[in-house]
């Protein structure tokens, strides 16, 4: 089946491949009033690319576009063979320019469920209209077809243009959002340096990829583990975009403390406010109950049981993700999708009064005593305008500063282990112990 790539410009023309580029469209990345999807074939196939395009006033019903090869004829992929006449269509004048979300690990569980939450309009807006570049591996290419064409049965108006492929440098071309889902995980008797060696290497291309590729200012989401690590390889490998660009999903955890402060006092979720996760997505993580609050309150004000708060809902949250997978036979994936929408809305939508959010970033300059040159979970807040700036007005008592340095110590040496990924040297390994990742059993 060839797979076609669907545009509309002033011109009612068609090209053969040798006329297109894998890696771009034949028409213009701005975005108009004017319908534009396109399904971009993958570098295996052998069937030849279609790129047709019609002027809205030329066509009045949908048109199937199809070629004549010497090897006789080729379909066309379902809805992006057709055009459209969206003349009449004027909520589209209305919309926002197109913006380009590149997914790596796109044929995994957690991308079939965050890809259609983006699609829909729930992430950016009801006015943001996407682009989606999807990223897999040789082995998923027909998972990723898939992908697509449960992304075409769905009918998002807001979806544009889905494209596919394996070679990150032309996935990521102009990405505005990466979201770095896909990674290896760790296999029966993998010791996690290992793991560290390998997937460091895949997030070292990719750094790389997004350097060379994508928009100056993408905003880069690094979902695969050792996420603190492997954001903070991706982003030596990417040195013109601004390191403040970079996180490492720390949402989940976040929200996992949320839900057990509020189990615990009695009142809904959303009471639960001011709620970091400090350090490395590891069970060394710091879920931190003395700056948290719930229904304004300081946390040791409601929750009187300071032993519980210290002990076993310290270590609920570090250990959630095995617990999940006991239960589940397998690591989450729907709850992570939520967490990374609420991670992207947490940078595009302003930070209510007072409040916060946890997320691993670059800690040059923090305020709080934190060693320098790691990714490390702290307490942001934003403008909405995708940056964020470190929250201040935080408070540390002994327990919480002995737990930080247990996980800044982690951090360090595994940024030790990869210093042949970062540009620093020879890597050298000394873990101070095998900390199971969450998700990881």
């Amino acid at each position: 089946m060839a797979v076609a790539e669907l545009s509309c410009t002033e011109t009612a023309t068609c090209f053969r491949p040798s006329q297109l580029s894998l890696s771009s469209s034949s028409s213009s990345s701005r975005f108009s009033h004017h319908f534009r999807r396109s399904f971009r074939p993958l570098p295996r196939t052998r069937n030849p690319t279609i790129s047709c395009s019609v002027t809205s006033d030329k066509v009045q019903t949908p048109t199937s576009v199809q070629a004549e090869t010497p090897k006789g004829k080729t379909e066309c992929y379902g809805v992006f063979c057709l055009t459209y006449d969206l003349k009449a269509e004027e909520e589209t004048k209305s919309w926002k320019k197109l913006i380009n979300i590149a997914v790596s690990g796109a044929a995994g569980m957690i991308s079939n469920h965050l890809l259609f939450k983006i699609a829909s309009g729930e992430v950016f807006g009801p006015d943001q209209p996407v682009a989606l570049k999807l990223l897999g591996s040789e082995r998923s290419v027909q998972a990723l077809e898939g992908v697509a064409m449960e992304l075409e049965d769905s009918l998002f108006p807001l979806l544009r243009e889905v494209s596919i492929g394996t070679n990150p440098y032309d996935v990521f071309q102009d990405a505005e959002w990466a979201l770095l889902i896909g990674a290896k995980p760790r296999g029966p008797g993998m010791e996690r340096a290992d793991l560290l060696d390998i997937n460091g290497q895949i997030f070292a291309e990719q750094g790389k990829a997004l350097n060379a590729s994508a928009s100056p200012n993408v905003k880069v989401i690094v979902v695969g583990n050792p996420c603190n690590t492997n954001a903070l390889i991706c982003m030596k490998n990417a040195p013109n975009i601004p390191a403040k660009n970079f996180h490492a999903l720390t949402r989940l955890d976040e929200n996992r403390a949320k839900c057990q402060l509020a189990l615990k006092a009695g009142v809904f979720y959303d009471q639960v406010s001011n709620m970091t996760i400090w350090g490395n997505h590891s069970t060394t993580q710091v879920p931190d109950f003395l700056n948290a609050r719930i229904k304004g309150l300081p946390v040791k004000e409601v929750i009187k049981d300071h032993k519980w708060l210290e002990e076993e809902f310290t270590e609920k949250v570090q250990k959630r993700g095995g617990a999940l997978i006991q239960k589940w036979g397998r690591s989450s994936a729907a709850s992570t999708a939520v967490s990374i929408v609420d991670a992207i809305k947490s940078l595009i939508i302003p930070t209510p009064e007072g409040d916060w959010f946890s997320s691993g970033v670059y800690t040059n300059g923090n305020p709080y005593g934190i060693a320098e040159d790691i990714v490390f979970s702290m307490p942001c807040r934003s403008k909405g305008d995708g940056d964020y700036e470190l929250v201040k007005e935080v408070i540390f008592d002994d327990y919480l500063l002995k737990r930080i340095k247990k996980t800044e110590a982690e951090l360090l040496a595994e940024k030790r282990c990869v210093a042949h990924l970062t540009g620093e040297g020879i890597g050298f390994c000394d873990l101070p112990e095998d900390t199971m990742l969450p998700g990881e059993m």
